[in-house]
């Protein structure tokens, strides 16, 4: 679903903040598995899930869903080192990389990259799926009518816009908002491993149906995913609905007000003391 409210759905290079850590005095780089492949321990709890789906695995002694792993796993360990201004500097540096992105073709029509915006330190992070018409044109990511929703809704949680990031799962808009193809997604999965790597937020919500899918390696509807606590990198994720779906429904706002009064009190559990 596009912020604008129109209806639509691992990573290969994190060179700029790799490039930062190595300027800090890291001579590690860490290399992504080739598209489709997995992680030994992935495989394994992949073996280990009776009954589980092909691309989501549970782990029972947890009560959560892992995801295959990405590259926001290795590079969070080498970014848990940097303090908050160097994170946010490094971030800066992978968004001047994403505007200069043409790994694939929505490159050749998009106006602006939408790279994400947000507080850089944020204990909360927000992904949708790619940017809108209106998104496009201002280079910012939900600022048409879902946008103002979006923002009323997370300041119902206690959390103005300005402190928590949002970013989405494609940073250019794909044609007549279009669903992203696939390997559109994974051109941009690395940007989106380094903005979560980065940020290191506390809880994760994925809006709609593609941020959710995507995120979570499923192919279940969002109906089917939301409801409880997800992992990705080791953060605690949440489902809930696009806010576009609810300018077209308003019989999802009580589920998705539920949804968010469940992240609220998360992140107030997961507060430092």
């Amino acid at each position: 679903m596009r912020d604008d409210g129109e209806i639509a759905a691992g990573g290969v290079d994190l060179a700029a903040a790799l490039r930062y850590l190595r300027d800090l005095g890291w001579d590690v780089v860490y290399r992504h598995p080739a598209a489709g492949a997995s992680s030994p321990a992935a495989r394994a709890s992949g073996d280990e899930a009776a009954g589980a789906s092909p691309r989501t695995t549970r782990n029972a002694r947890e009560g959560v869903a892992t995801p295959p792993a990405t590259s926001a796993t290795s590079l969070g360990s080498a970014a848990s080192v940097l303090t908050a201004p160097e994170r946010a500097s490094a971030l800066e540096q992978l968004a001047a990389e994403a505007r200069g992105c043409e790994r694939c073709d929505l490159a050749q029509s998009r106006t602006h990259v939408v790279f994400g915006c947000g507080d850089p330190d944020a204990d909360l992070m927000v992904i949708g799926e790619g940017p809108g018409a209106r998104e496009d044109r201002q280079g910012l990511p939900f600022v048409g009518p879902a946008g103002e929703l979006l923002t009323r809704i997370l300041l119902a949680i206690d959390r103005p816009r300005d402190r928590v990031y949002i970013a989405n799962i494609v940073k250019c808009r794909p044609p007549q908002n279009r669903d992203p193809r696939p390997e559109e997604v994974a051109a941009c999965r690395s940007y989106l491993d380094g903005q979560i790597a980065l940020v290191r937020p506390r809880v994760v919500v994925a809006l709609g149906r593609v941020a959710a899918q995507t995120l979570l390696g499923s192919d279940l509807p969002v109906g089917r995913l939301r409801g409880e606590w997800w992992q990705i990198s080791g953060i605690p994720l949440r489902v809930t609905y696009h806010p576009a779906a609810l300018l077209r429904d308003p019989g999802l706002k009580r589920p998705t007000w539920e949804d968010m009064k469940i992240v609220r009190d998360r992140l107030g559990e997961l507060a430092p003391a």
